[in-house]
């Protein structure tokens, strides 16, 4: 588990829901933790789609689960949490772009304007797709429909809040 990020997270929350209790090992970032997996010296691993998928496609690391309500593309025979039997343990990551309060709504619709053009070029768009990223569909790349989200994050962080305040979990 990489240390007090959303891995490390994340298996807190699958020993509050299971009862169970292993240790948790902090990493100063993503790429150690699969190594780790690989040479047998962590058992299990919560980890990003993008940071795992190379070795899970060449059957060097097992994914027994995927932490979001739907299935992941790239990973169609993989269940979701719900499937494998254990309902509730959603994680999920998502991207915003947010500006200080106060930016002049010129500024913010420029910098909108970049990003759609950005995730509308052929090529970004080809990468983030290799990546296992997904692109909101253009309706919703908008400040209004980041705004639209904040019931969303005001849901996740009460999800998240009471497990990073009983691990007493700060930031770095």
């Amino acid at each position: 588990m990489a240390g007090k990020t959303s891995p490390h997270i994340a298996g807190l929350y699958f020993q509050k829901l299971t009862g169970t209790q292993f240790p948790l090992v902090p990493y100063r970032g993503a790429a150690p933790a699969p190594q780790d997996v690989l040479a047998g010296r962590v058992d299990v691993l919560f980890d990003q789609v993008q940071n795992s998928l190379p070795f899970i496609r060449d059957g060097r690391i097992k994914a027994f689960a995927v932490t979001a309500p739907d299935r992941v593309p790239a990973l169609p025979d993989v269940p979701t949490v719900d499937e494998a039997g254990l309902p509730g343990l959603h994680i999920s990551l998502w991207y915003g772009l947010r500006v200080p309060a106060g930016t002049p709504a010129d500024i913010i619709a420029k910098l909108n304007a970049a990003v759609v053009d950005a995730q509308a070029d052929p090529a970004t768009r080809q990468r983030l797709t290799e990546l296992e990223l997904q692109i909101p569909p253009r309706d919703q790349q908008s400040p209004q429909a980041l705004q639209a989200l904040q019931a969303l994050q005001d849901a996740e962080i009460k999800k998240w809040w009471p497990i990073v305040k009983a691990a007493d979990l700060t930031p770095e």
